[in-house]
């Protein structure tokens, strides 16, 4: 959930991420469908200094798009866990994870298989993106047809 392997192990975190797990294992590695490497989600985002540091270097992250694959609401703001195929504009894919607070009606325009920009970081890779509110509808649109060509080819 927190820091490094070696840190997390010294200070019990390890053990948090069990009870977190336990408390909503809808939230667990293995529902969000991601590795182990995951650092899981964070209990409170904005009392974690890590995930203030994550969320700020997302906000300048490359651009990709998500294929939203499904969501968790983790509490009542609302804030979600949404649950994305990421392809990115170098070939990659992956599964990403955004944690996000969503106004009522963007909730509830939520579907699966609704394509979305999102943002990820390509020097980290620890599955976690964020929905790039800000992209320029040209870029995003110029980024799809170079995904869709590579597809066809």
């Amino acid at each position: 959930m927190f820091g490094s392997k070696k840190l997390n192990d010294l200070f019990g975190l390890n053990q948090l991420n069990d009870l977190m797990a336990q408390a909503r294992p809808d939230l667990s590695r293995e529902s969000l469908g991601v590795g182990p490497d995951f650092p899981g989600v964070a209990p409170n985002p904005f009392l974690s200094s890590d995930a203030r540091k994550r969320n700020a270097e997302l906000r300048t992250g490359a651009l990709a798009l998500g294929v939203l694959v499904d969501w968790r609401e983790v509490n009542s703001n609302p804030r979600v866990v949404l649950m994305f195929d990421v392809e990115t504009a170098d070939g990659r894919s992956f599964r990403g994870i955004a944690d996000e607070g969503l106004t009522i009606t963007e909730l509830t325009r939520l579907a699966p298989g609704q394509t979305l920009p999102v943002r990820y970081r390509p020097a980290v890779m620890d599955h976690y993106v964020a929905l790039a509110r800000d992209a320029d509808p040209a870029h995003v649109q110029q980024l799809s047809d170079e995904i869709a060509s590579r597809k066809r080819t």
